[in-house]
């Protein structure tokens, strides 16, 4: 697993802690399947995959969620806008973090889904359990 923010979408002066997280699980990959870049906005951790969300790359995401959340963030805003595929292995690390979230008196909210990511939330019925945002400036804005 590499770490670092080289390459990682929205890791420029971004004003928070940057973590990259990429995956070549593939054998023979070139391009990494998985990217997360989080960063800090106020009270708030935004997590941003970016890629395919599989039963490979889960572990990817699923430990800075984990991380936000050990770290007392109330409120995780997770970035879907570069989200080209979740399967039901992915859906379950944001569903765990959902849960652990409000244990903690917290939320995961998701914004900027992709068609076809928010297809699968829908055929679920994942989608009536989260907080859906059309942005993350307005998943943010939300008190």
């Amino acid at each position: 697993m590499d770490r670092g923010s080289a390459g990682v979408p929205g890791s420029e002066g971004s004003g928070g802690d940057i973590l990259g997280l990429t995956s070549r699980a593939v054998a023979g990959a070139t391009e990494p399947r998985l990217t997360v870049a989080v960063r800090t906005v106020g009270g708030s951790a935004v997590v941003a995959p970016s890629g395919e969300l599989d039963h490979d790359t889960a572990d990817l995401l699923r430990a800075p969620l984990e991380r936000s959340l050990d770290d007392g963030t109330g409120r995780i805003v997770v970035d879907c806008s570069r989200l080209m595929f979740c399967d039901s292995t992915g859906l379950n690390v944001l569903l765990a973090a959902r849960l652990r979230a409000q244990e903690l008196g917290g939320a995961v909210h998701l914004a900027a889904m992709r068609p076809a990511v928010a297809r699968v939330f829908e055929i679920t019925g994942a989608d009536a359990v989260f907080r859906l945002h059309d942005s993350v400036d307005e998943a943010l804005a939300e008190q």
